[in-house]
This record gives structure tokens, sequence and C-alpha cells, in this order.
């Protein structure tokens, strides 16, 4: 439960009073709001290291008048404390000197514009910050900027089409250097279904460039308006064709990977066990992938949000930790398919002739994306299962490490299946999943098949990945 107070802020000048960690955010709000020194504050009346369920310790809510002159409207701006190390005792985060990242390494912050008549700031958007530190705390997922996140409700629980997430640097607060570490300003971008999914398309900082050219939908500094009705596309229909669509066959999609609800099965041959993971079925106590497999894909997640001129899948590796990061510490949101699993044997690889490949609404309607965006480009791209341990990644010929080849273009270690398409494929591909109906959900399931690639994919209801049995 949280409560809404003045801060203390105007008392920094006692500064045995105040950690060092709080004292550095609280200094380059300052510099910001140097008339706000005590800014009201949502705070958590159990702290998280008491054994409360908020990770953030406080979230500072200022009064920003905006820029006329930058074509910056008046909002509401909100600081969050707690995701950086404040007080550098071990009592959140493990403290690992200044060298490094603070806790785990940003705070996040939020623009909302300020409706006409409101005298204090709404405070639902502290509790969106809370979930959101939640997840970090829970997965140890930090968020980069161009990062989106799929939340699939309003922001505020109303009936806004601002659905989604997108997050960027903030425009005014600099990075800190704090005894505890260095500490940066990730801004929350609110978006339409719409513009989170030309973000998966395309990438995530494309879109944010966009949405700073349209006044209403964000303007400079990216203020949320959460009754905005239109997306930058109803707005301005030739930003889809000119922008997003020249933007994937230039640049391809820095989308590497997705949580999702997938499963695949082996066709070749029935199981000949209950041990035999040669079809992975939802409900299932799948077998588990070994961490030198959890390893590689981590790896090949991150990987791919780099924009590299070869695409490579890491060789399979037991030591593929970077010397210049803790292991406790995953490296962005599109890691999140390698949170932390349990490992077991090595398991050989196997070559499998046919498959069939299941995903549900969502996962499905980023199998063009997968297509065009990644493989056209020389890529990879990873569904993770988030029933399990299942994963699937394609993988295109120009992608170096991979387990599957040419001449064996399903192969599998355990659960994790990897699928090399050629370009030729591809296109064929490409062509068959244009059937518009892959995009209503009321018409599934739909099923695409090619019988001489000996590959199958069915689009299937949720409710068939939420059943103890497919």
């Amino acid at each position: 439960m949280d409560e809404m107070r003045p801060s203390s802020g105007a008392h920094l000048g006692l500064a045995s009073l105040f950690p060092p960690g709080l004292q550095a955010i609280y200094g380059e709000s300052r510099r910001i709001y140097p008339d706000q020194p005590n800014p009201l504050q949502v705070t958590a009346i159990v702290k998280y290291w008491l054994g409360g369920p908020d990770p953030l310790d406080y979230i500072s809510m200022y009064r920003n008048v905006g820029c006329p002159a930058l074509d910056v409207q008046e909002h509401w701006h909100y600081v969050s404390l707690g995701l950086s190390d404040l007080y550098g005792d071990n009592r959140v985060h493990e403290f690992t000197g200044p060298d490094g990242p603070s806790g785990f390494g940003f705070e996040l912050t939020f623009r909302l514009k300020r409706e006409a008549g409101e005298t204090a700031p709404p405070t639902w958007p502290a509790e969106l910050m809370q979930g959101l530190a939640r997840y970090v705390f829970q997965s140890e997922n930090t968020f980069c900027s161009g990062d989106h996140i799929s939340w699939h409700s309003p922001l505020d629980n109303s009936e806004s089409r601002i659905q989604h997430m997108l997050l960027t640097e903030d425009p005014q607060m600099q990075p800190v250097q704090t005894p505890f570490g260095l500490v940066s300003f990730l801004q929350i971008v609110g978006v339409c279904t719409e513009e989170l999914q030309a973000a998966q398309q395309w990438n995530g900082q494309g879109i944010l460039d966009l949405l700073r050219g349209v006044h209403v939908a964000g303007g400079p500094w990216l203020i949320t308006d959460m009754r905005r009705g239109e997306t930058i596309f109803d707005i301005d229909p030739h930003l889809q064709q000119e922008r997003v669509d020249k933007g994937i066959e230039t640049d391809g999609s820095n989308l590497s990977g997705v949580s999702a609800k997938c499963a695949w099965d082996d066709l070749s041959r029935p199981p000949e066990d209950e041990d035999d993971s040669r079809s992975i079925c939802i409900g299932s106590q799948p077998r588990r992938l070994s961490d030198k497999d959890t390893e590689q894909i981590r790896e090949a997640l991150r990987k791919g949000l780099e924009i590299n001129s070869k695409s490579i899948l890491p060789p399979i590796s037991s030591q593929r930790h970077s010397q210049d990061r803790p292991v406790s510490r995953k490296d962005s949101l599109e890691s999140e398919s390698s949170a932390a699993i349990v490992p077991h044997e090595l398991v050989r690889t196997r070559q499998l002739e046919s498959v069939h490949l299941k995903f549900n609404h969502e996962s499905g309607t980023l199998l063009p994306m997968c297509l065009r965006g990644r493989l056209l480009h020389g890529r990879h791209f990873t569904y993770k299962s988030i029933n399990g341990d299942t994963a699937i990644t394609f993988v295109s010929t120009g992608v170096e490490g991979a387990f599957a080849t040419e001449e064996h273009p399903y192969a599998a270690h355990g659960p994790w299946l990897q699928i090399l398409l050629t370009e030729e494929f591809v296109e064929q591909m490409l062509g068959d999943l244009q059937d518009p109906s892959i995009h209503e959900e009321s018409k599934l399931p739909k099923e695409y098949s090619w019988p001489d690639k000996k590959l199958k994919i069915s689009v299937l209801p949720d409710t068939v990945f939420d059943s103890p049995l497919q």
C-alpha cells in the first residue's frame, strides 16, 4: 500500500540524514526543478527491504511547465527511486563499488499530460512504475532505451487506447554518478497497439522518432496523453509506408526474440517413450534446457539487439559471461526468454525430418516480421515459451554457429528447436502468410503447410496453450 506525502528534499543539506544514492537523484531533480524542493511523493508504507511488496521506495512527482518554444506542453513528471542503489549497505542491492552501474543502473521516469484544471498529479503512474519495478526485481531483466513493453491494458485502467509502452532516455534528466555507481533515467512512453506492433516489426527507436514529430502523440519530450484517440498512422497515413515499411526493408528489425505462447512437435516419428523429447507438448513436463543451451540463447538474443554486419549465434560454451557485467543481471528486456532455467545434462543434437510449430495469436502475427525483418537480413529470431523451456529459433543461411544446416534444416537440443530457412523459402512463406485472417483472432485456428519442406505452422487460440493438454 502506498501513501502520498511531500518529500523531504528541502533538507538535503543534512547529508547525514540522506543516503548518497538518494541525494544524487534528488540533486538531479533539483537541477531541473529548483522551485520544487518538496515535490509530492508516493512512498511505499512498508519498504521492500522490510518485506513490503513494492520495490520503489519513492516516486517523486513534479509539475513541469513545458517549453512552448520547443512545442512541449505542460505535464506531470514522475521519477522513481529504488531501482538504483540508494543506500550502499546491501539492504536491497549488492554494493559493487562506484565503477559499474548502481543497482540495476537506472531509474524510471514518466511524463503525463496535465489536463486543464488539474491541481495535483494523478497517482496511477506510481503503481504502473511499481509494476515494472517488480518485474525487474523478480526477473533481473533490465530495461534499455528502445525496448518495448506489451502491457495489453490501458495504463490507467480506463478505456484508453494507450495500452503499451516504449522506453527512451529522459530528455532532461542526465545520468548521475553516485558512490554506488552510475544511474541513468529511462522514460516510459505510452503507445497504442499499432505503434507497439510497428516497433516490434522495425525498431523502438524509429517509432520513438516518429512520435517526437507528432505533437499530440508526444512531441519532442514524448509526453503521454491518455486521451489520445488516434495513432500516429491515423494522423499521418504516409508514416507507415514511407518510414516504417521502408525502414524494415532497409534496416530489418532489431527485435531478436520474444517470450511467447508456443510449442513444437517432431512429426518425423512418434516419441518412443515419455522421456523422448521429440514431442514438446504444453501441459507436459518438458525436458530442461542445459545451462549451456540457455546461455547460447541468452547471448544470441543479446547480440541480436546489436547492429552487426554479420549475425552470429555464439558457440555453445559454459564460459559465456562477459567480464565487464555482473552475471546476476540480464542485459535487457529482450533477454527475458532466457530467464533462469534449471539445467540438465547436455543432450545431443537431433536432426528432424518434419516439424509442426504452434503459436498463439500474438506470436503468430509476428511471423511476417520474423521472416521479413530478421531472416531476409541475415539474422535470427527466437520464440521462448512462457509455459516451459521450449524455444524455437529461426535462423537464416547467413547466421554462423547454428546447429541447423541447409542439409538438415530442422535440428534440436532437447526442447530448443532451430529452423534454418533459405531466402527462397522465406519469400514463399511470406507470400502464404499474407493471409489477412492471421490478424483476426476470431478466425483461429489457422494452419499453414509446406508439404515439400515438411513444415507445418498452426496459429491457435490462447485457450489451447492455457489448457493442461493440447
